[in-house]
């Protein structure tokens, strides 16, 4: 990580792991603020992984995450207690050890000097060939390796640390939109004709169809979101299509 180049991610992964999240006693923050950063900066959030604190699965989830083309970012797990396990996971997903970080070493002293105890130093003990990710807050930094990026589960470090990643590692995608229509009694089985083609032209587009039940009937939400003119072209071809075809719709704001 330490001589990776600036790039422009096609998206970025999350993965949240906390036991405490899963079964109630905190409510995640994580994936807000996550999607909200990346869609500030055009970049697609491409999944989310919420686990429980299993060594096997954070580890096999992980190994996963590595190997996809995407960065991702972790939170969580990344303390000093016996239940934090995403350090050593990422070690074994990755097939190799850990070691104390030497600036990360040199940053706990500065903090802690003569109180700088075996259980602290666990906190810089990271994959090795780890880069690290600065800490506002407390100072403990998270760490990067490859292109996975792990911060604490506290959303007051987690939060300024992502948004470290995203700003020193990677340029913000080109700027997007997302067009929507609604058509008022319409079934979805009978738009396919149109949202194939749309599809078949327009393939680099998200292109997304959501049918609800109402009081009265039926009707479709459909939209396209991506690179704002490629957008305006593929929605100004869809409505021409749906003309054609005599159907209804109602442009969103």
């Amino acid at each position: 990580m330490n001589d990776m180049q600036k790039t422009s991610p096609t998206g970025i992964g999350l993965v949240i792991i906390g036991s405490e999240i899963l079964d109630g006693r905190r409510t995640d923050s994580h994936f807000t603020f996550c999607r909200d950063q990346l869609k500030s900066r055009g970049i697609p959030l491409i999944y989310t992984l919420m686990l429980t604190d299993e060594p096997k699965l954070i580890e096999d989830k992980l190994r996963w995450c590595w190997s996809r083309p995407e960065p991702f970012i972790s939170c969580g797990g990344i303390g000093a207690t016996p239940d934090d396990y995403t350090r050593a996971c990422a070690a074994a997903a990755l097939g190799i050890g850990l070691e104390d970080h030497p600036e990360g070493l040199r940053i706990l002293a500065e903090r802690w000097g003569a109180e700088l105890t075996p259980v602290r130093r666990r906190l810089v003990e990271f994959p090795v060939g780890s880069a690290l990710i600065p800490n506002p807050v407390n100072r403990v930094p998270g760490f990067s390796i490859r292109h996975g990026h792990f911060v604490p589960g506290f959303q007051e470090m987690a939060r300024p640390m992502m948004a470290w990643v995203l700003d020193t590692y990677y340029t913000a995608g080109v700027a997007t939109a997302r067009h929507t229509m609604l058509l008022p009694g319409a079934r979805e089985g009978e738009l396919i004709p149109v949202m194939e083609r749309i599809v078949a032209e327009f393939g680099e587009l998200s292109f997304s169809s959501l049918p609800r039940f109402t009081a009265t009937g039926t009707e479709v939400e459909l939209s396209l979101h991506g690179p704002c003119e490629r957008v305006a072209e593929g929605f100004d071809k869809m409505k021409r299509y749906l003309d054609k075809l005599g159907f209804a719709y109602e442009v969103k704001p």
